[in-house]
């Protein structure tokens, strides 16, 4: 049966792998992003995707995309919150006072990792279908062991307690909530033009299976915890990590 899967940072990617997966099974898939040409691209190559974009961290926004969603689709299957990323990539302003300075990237790390999530989720939820809606939420392995960048990893680990609490509210309507925590995944924006070859070498020999993770790693566990087969599972955070942190 063709389900109705909607991705926010579908553009790139694990949200663009996970929309390759969730296509290939005959899923109606929409892609939600800010940049609207990396959007198209994307969309086109994805089989019968279709695209909105929209910065998820403004209300106004997002009510534009419930609006959409509610029209062109109706229920919602699967909503997958893949949008997020290093604040740090964003676009400085000029030279800033310290504190502001701190101010300003806890801020734009809170906004890209966790308020997008909570705003989008909270104008679709009404929208999800009852029984067998599935939310899923993109955490980072950061979460659990902080990183270099702190005010990254704190905002993803905000998405947690919200999905455990989320899990309970409509864990009564057949609805589940999960989280998956991926380790280091390359292949994806987030290290912008890549990372060094040393700091590479780091990630993969703190692993056990000695090998990088790859957004196909992540979007295979997402499409599983959309599946009957994981009907049962809520209220989780899924490691995908080969191994680098323990689980818990």
């Amino acid at each position: 049966m063709t389900r109705n899967v909607v991705i926010s940072g579908g553009g790139t990617g694990i949200g663009l792998a996970a929309a390759r997966v969730f296509a290939a099974d005959g899923d109606r898939v929409l892609l939600l992003g800010r940049r609207g040409d990396v959007l198209e691209r994307a969309g086109a190559e994805v089989p019968g995707a279709e695209v909105y974009a929209a910065d998820l961290a403004d209300p106004v926004a997002v009510r534009g995309v419930a609006g959409y969603v509610g029209r062109e689709f109706g229920a919602v299957d699967v909503l997958i919150h893949s949008a997020g990323g290093n604040g740090l990539l964003e676009r400085q302003a000029g030279a800033d006072d310290p504190l502001d300075a701190v101010a300003r990237h806890w801020t734009v790390n809170f906004r890209l990792n966790l308020l997008t999530a909570v705003l989008l989720t909270e104008a679709l939820k009404d929208r999800l279908a009852e029984p067998g809606g599935r939310v899923l939420f993109l955490s980072s392995i950061a979460a659990y062991r902080g990183s270099g960048q702190t005010a990254y990893a704190a905002a993803k680990a905000g998405l947690h307690p919200y999905a455990h609490d989320l899990a309970r509210k409509l864990g009564p309507h057949g609805i589940t909530v999960n989280v998956v925590a991926p380790g280091y995944i390359e292949d994806t924006a987030f290290f912008g033009d890549g990372i060094d070859g040393e700091r590479r070498a780091e990630l993969i020999e703190e692993t056990a299976d000695r090998r990088a993770g790859t957004p196909g790693d992540v979007a295979a566990t997402l499409h599983w915890l959309a599946s009957p087969g994981a009907g049962h599972i809520t209220s989780q955070i899924i490691q995908v990590n080969g191994g680098a942190e323990r689980g818990r």
